[in-house]
Formats: C-alpha cells, sequence, structure tokens
C-alpha cells in the first residue's frame, strides 16, 4: 500500500532557465512570481546558466546559457538550414545527459516540491536543457508548472531548422506532471491548436499594491545626464534597441510634434546584434530629431560607470519623462506598457496584436497608432505635452485598471490555483 506524504505548507520552488539576471522579460516575470511565492510562505531556488539570485539558492551551470560560446555556435549551426549532422546529434544527447545529471543534483540538494521551468520549455534556445528537463520531469513525475513567454512558431528565425524532431519533444512537452501557464490569450490558443496541450493565462503583472519609486538628490540631475535643455521634453522608449520595437515610430512621431523635445532609448541592442541600433541613428539623424541612447548610464540599479560617471536605475528616468512611447510592432505581452503604467505616464502604445486582445478591451486610455504614425495620433501627443494635466488624468484612469487587472493580487490567486492543482489542496 503506497504512503501519502502529507503536503508541506511551505514548499520549496525550483525556478530552471538558461538566465536569471538583467532586465529580460523572463527575468523579471521571474523575479515577480518569486517574490509573490515567497510573501505566501515559500522558498524560490534557481538552477541556470547565469544568475544574479542568491548564490546560496542557486545552481549554475555555465554550459547552460543560451549565448555560452560552444552552445551558440550549435545553436546558430542548428537554425542556419534544415539539416544536422550526426556528430551535432551526439553532442545535444552528450549535453543533454550532463544537463540531466546536474537537474537531480539540483533537486536533491534544494529538495525541491515543485519546478518552474520558465520559458526553457517554449522556446529552443538551449536544447539540451529542455530536453533534458524534459526526461527529468517525466522520470521523477515532479509537479511542474511551465512558464511559457514565447514559443517557437512565434518567431520567424525559428522555422527554419534541423532540430524539430527535438522542437516537438520537449519545445513544449505534453506531460502529465506539467501545468501549461502562457502570457497571453492567442499563445493559450496557438498551443491548444498546435500541440492539444491546455494552459492557464497568468498575464505579465506589476506590485501596483506599492507606490513607485519617487525623484530623490541622486536623480535630481538625470536632465543634465540626458543632456536635456531645460526648456525640453523628455519622451522616453524604455526598451531594447531590436526591430520589434518599432523605435522608428517614436523617431517619426517626435519629428512631427513642432515640439522642443529629446527621444531618449534606455537600453542597448542586446543579444540580437548592431545593425538595427545603426538603422535607427541614422534615421533619426535624417529626421533631425535629437535622440539620446543612454544604455551605458542606465541600468538595473544605480552604480558608476567604468570612467567614474553615475549609473541611474530606469526608475530614475521615468520621473522626468513627459511621454512614453511603446510602438512595438510584437510582444508577448508588454512589461514596458505596466511600467510607464506604474510610473503613472502618459503612453503612446502601438496597437500590436496582444495589446488589442488582452489590454486594450480593459480600456486604458492611450494615444494609439495602428503601424504608422498619424495626423491625429501627432495633435494627441502635443496636447498631452502642451497640457499636462490631460496626461495625468489618463496616466490615473490606467493605474486604477491596471490595479484590478495586472497586480500581485491577481498574481497571487492564480498562483495559488496552480499549486492546488499540483498537490490537490488549497492550504498553501
Amino acid at each position: 500500500m503506497a504512503i501519502v506524504k502529507p503536503v508541506k505548507k511551505s514548499l520549496n520552488i525550483g525556478f530552471v532557465s538558461t538566465r536569471f539576471a538583467g532586465t529580460d522579460g523572463v527575468s523579471l516575470e521571474t523575479s515577480k512570481w518569486a517574490e509573490v511565492l515567497e510573501q505566501m510562505g515559500h522558498t524560490c531556488y534557481y538552477f541556470a546558466g547565469l544568475s544574479d539570485r542568491p548564490a546560496e539558492r542557486s545552481m549554475v551551470v555555465e554550459e547552460a546559457f543560451y549565448r555560452h560560446p560552444e552552445v551558440k555556435e550549435r545553436h546558430d549551426k542548428f537554425f542556419a538550414g534544415s539539416s544536422r549532422s550526426a556528430e551535432d546529434t551526439r553532442w545535444i544527447h552528450y549535453w543533454r545527459d550532463i544537463f540531466r545529471a546536474h537537474l537531480y543534483d539540483f533537486i536533491r540538494e534544494f529538495e525541491i516540491d515543485v519546478l518552474v521551468p520558465e520559458n526553457v520549455l517554449a522556446i529552443p534556445i538551449q536544447i539540451p536543457l529542455g530536453l533534458a528537463l524534459t526526461e527529468v520531469i517525466a522520470e521523477t513525475e515532479v509537479p511542474t508548472i511551465a512558464h511559457h513567454h514565447d514559443f517557437a512558431w512565434e518567431r520567424k528565425r525559428f522555422l527554419v531548422n534541423g532540430v524539430q524532431d527535438y522542437i516537438n519533444m520537449a519545445f513544449p512537452p505534453d506531460l502529465p506532471a506539467i501545468q501549461h501557464v502562457v502570457i497571453n490569450t492567442h499563445a493559450s490558443h496557438q498551443l491548444a491548436r498546435r500541440r492539444g496541450v491546455a494552459s492557464a493565462v497568468i498575464p505579465n503583472v506589476m506590485d501596483f499594491e506599492k507606490e513607485p519609486p519617487q525623484p530623490d538628490e541622486y536623480s535630481s540631475d538625470v536632465r543634465q545626464a540626458l543632456h536635456l535643455d531645460p526648456d525640453e521634453y523628455l519622451i522616453l522608449q524604455p526598451t531594447r534597441v531590436i526591430q520589434r520595437k518599432g523605435i522608428e515610430h517614436a523617431i517619426e512621431l517626435v519629428s512631427r510634434l513642432g515640439l522642443k523635445s529629446e527621444l531618449v532609448v534606455s537600453h542597448a541592442s542586446g543579444d540580437e546584434g548592431d545593425e538595427y541600433e545603426q538603422r535607427v541613428r541614422q534615421y533619426a539623424e535624417l529626421l533631425g530629431v535629437h535622440t539620446f541612447f543612454c544604455s551605458e548610464i542606465v541600468d538595473e540599479t544605480r552604480g558608476r560607470t567604468a570612467d567614474g560617471r553615475k549609473v541611474y536605475s530606469l526608475w530614475d528616468i521615468y520621473p522626468h519623462a513627459d511621454l512614453v512611447t511603446y510602438p512595438s510592432a510584437f510582444e508577448g505581452f508588454g512589461n514596458a506598457f505596466l511600467e510607464a503604467v506604474w510610473m503613472r505616464k502618459p503612453i503612446v502604445v502601438n496597437n500590436y496584436s496582444i495589446y488589442s486582445t488582452d489590454i486594450r478591451p480593459k480600456g486604458f486610455e492611450v494615444i494609439e497608432i495602428d503601424d504608422y504614425v498619424t495626423d491625429e495620433s501627432v495633435a494627441r501627443a502635443r496636447e498631452v505635452l502642451l497640457n499636462p494635466e490631460i496626461g495625468e488624468r489618463m496616466a490615473e484612469v490606467n493605474y486604477e485598471l491596471a490595479s484590478h487587472h495586472f497586480s500581485y493580487r491577481l498574481l497571487r490567486r492564480k498562483l495559488r490555483v496552480q499549486l492546488t492543482n499540483c498537490f490537490g489542496t488549497d492550504d498553501l
């Protein structure tokens, strides 16, 4: 007769991904999930190739990082065409076995009760790790809440490849021990249609129960650091410089405002190369838009550059912004949108698909474009800049709406449901 172990009220939660570091969407949302789970009385641990989480709760295996040189070299080869050599296959299985052993060690060392794979079973950027994790879950039947941010079929660069058999196997896998969570309704529909897998939708969130940080003495010289004149409007583009962010639209908008303005771009191009950044710089120069790329002096936390200049957090920049631009062509959800709402700033937003289905219907008041800048959107943006009370009213409406629909309170409730499904009890 099987012995049924009582479910612990305090669980050890094991997050698994290729990276938990920096300001990418997966790392940010993992931090929010972990914060809420720890508020609920659980303890969080981390398995990754790169991690800035507490060392005593982390297991770091460098080769698990998707930008590890050896991994990147193979990845680029796998998605450069539709063929794969026998040596490639041996490489995949060699590292799959190594990662399996490390994952077993992780589960044993930290006595993991629940695994939370963060996008590592959704997008095939670390194939041996995804295969290893799939096998470990199948073998141990450890309760798993797989948090998927984007899938291979959503990215053009993954459509032609030599590893489709592995993508079908593990990105994502369909196993009894796994509950699938996606961040928007379209992903849920596509996962059901393409794989026959049901999923829960848990949107990205912000802590609207907490007031955002306010300007202080440290950030009092932000405008000077951004090279802004006293009478110049600060238009903030709080994203990385990658093609899907549609930064050309922000440049065009600023060009057509007819107001003395600077477009401030907060983040660097990151892992996707700098060709698009060069295109954006040239476009801004062509239209005569004062544009400042400030990634050298903006980071996750305050500090100093190598040459002694102040480094500000993004929260130091936001309070000085007169308008936020978010003209993305595609987003899994839209962290920067929620950040701007939390900071109570008026927003220019492109009507990208997920915004259209999962955010817009809630009633948010924004300056909207639909894949191109119109006279109407320019006039509305100018009106908001010249009459700050209009932007303040819009921002307050948006804050209240987001507090209901995208708050930690919502996340807490939905995570409790996931844990109840794992263990059959709601006393968690």
